[in-house]
């Protein structure tokens, strides 16, 4: 059996295992390992780098691995010296191009295998599990916890292990930026009471024009997907005929997520990525879409708290059902009456590129870029750009 020296011995028998880590990364200079404490990357930069992995993952479909290794029962019980023998094993264990740090600082080791096709998952984990029992000596191993992951951009399958010491929680994936803020929950309220009030002339005058224009209701009611994939209806006031075949919007809407669209060119020579000339629209239908009329009754459900003022436009079901995994980000926060994309490219830019300005505002959303998104809506229906 492997016996370590115990450095800890004399001088830290007394000390925590946080305050132990602390001090380690206090010495280090720099966010990778370096010779003077720890050889595991620290919390934040070894979850930017799990985080690139993710995105990696989610553009090349090509899972990986993240073993989790929770030690905080051992940091309990005082058996701080047991974390130098931990940090060889793993180090010994893992391949050079592994990544491995703090998942969460002095509780949670992580360890990334980009690549594990040469090794079941599970005998990866019991190969690390019996290094622990047989380097540890008397350490109470059972209070140790190994979990695994296989991840694929954002979707985690939790592998089930033959041996398993509790189950710490699975990775956070989710941004807690701007967009879900009480921050910005604070202004939708706002701005659709305001939004409301301010439109309530035009409420009754489109409600007119579409009842005396056409057959069917004022308003139309359709299932969108919402944050985090959750459901929710839809208002607008109505621009299309009843009973209409929407084949041709979903035929459309699979080309052109993958691709295959080269978009029609306008009259001023720029190329929309949308539906032209479509027979299910009414003509006043064309008019209020142009000028986005049709948009006014999802105040409703900005204040309900389905939809933002701010965020990506609300997908359909079957068009989510379409998607590539990286695609899915869009969804990940509430969608919205306007956003970076209606204001930026509108109609003129391909899928993919709508998806990377969605993604785009979700990482970097914050008050200011919501207000002069807010401000610039109105100038931007007015000049019908990337309409039709």
């Amino acid at each position: 059996m492997l016996k370590f020296r115990n450095p800890f011995k004399k001088r830290h028998s007394r000390k925590s295992l946080v305050s132990l880590l602390k001090k380690r990364q206090e010495s280090a200079s720099v966010v990778t390992p370096d010779s003077h404490g720890s050889s595991l990357h620290v919390e934040s930069y070894f979850l930017h780098l799990y985080q690139l992995e993710c995105k990696r993952s989610e553009r090349t479909k090509s899972p990986f691995l993240l073993m989790l290794i929770d030690i905080s029962c051992l940091s309990c019980i005082g058996a701080a010296r047991f974390l130098v023998p931990v940090e060889e094993q793993l180090l010994i264990n893992k391949r050079e191009y592994d990544i491995i740090g703090w998942y969460k600082t002095g509780r949670i080791i992580g360890i990334l295998f980009s690549d594990f096709n040469h090794e079941k998952p599970g005998d990866m984990a019991k190969r690390i599990t019996d290094s622990f029992r047989g380097s540890l000596g008397n350490a109470p191993t059972g209070l140790l916890s190994v979990t695994l992951f296989k991840v694929t951009g954002t979707i985690r399958e939790r592998i089930q292990l033959e041996q398993k010491h509790g189950d710490p929680c699975p990775p956070d994936n989710s941004l807690h930026l701007y967009p879900e803020s009480l921050q910005k929950r604070a202004v939708d309220i706002a701005g659709a009471l305001f939004g409301i009030t301010v439109f309530a002339p035009a409420f009754l005058v489109v409600a007119l024009v579409v009842r005396l224009t056409s057959k069917g209701p004022v308003l139309f009611r359709q299932e969108r997907v919402g944050k985090d994939h959750k459901p929710f209806r839809m208002l607008k006031f109505r621009s299309m005929y009843v009973d209409n075949n929407d084949a041709i919007h979903r035929d459309y809407i699979a080309k052109l997520i993958k691709g295959e669209i080269e978009g029609e060119a306008t009259e001023t020579g720029e190329k929309i990525f949308k539906i032209r000339k479509d027979p299910r629209i009414t003509p006043i239908g064309h008019f209020i879409r142009k000028t986005s009329l049709d948009e006014i009754p999802q105040f409703f459900n900005v204040l309900k708290g389905d939809m933002s003022l701010v965020g990506p436009r609300p997908a359909i079901k079957y068009e989510v059902d379409q998607y590539d995994i990286w695609h899915c980000r869009r969804v990940s926060t509430k969608p919205g009456i306007t956003g970076f994309w209606q204001v930026k490219g509108r109609s003129l830019t391909t899928f993919d590129g709508m998806v990377r300005m969605d993604i785009r505002y979700i990482q970097r959303g914050s008050l200011l870029s919501d207000i002069i998104l807010i401000l610039r809506t109105p100038f931007v229906l007015i000049s019908s750009k990337g309409a039709c």
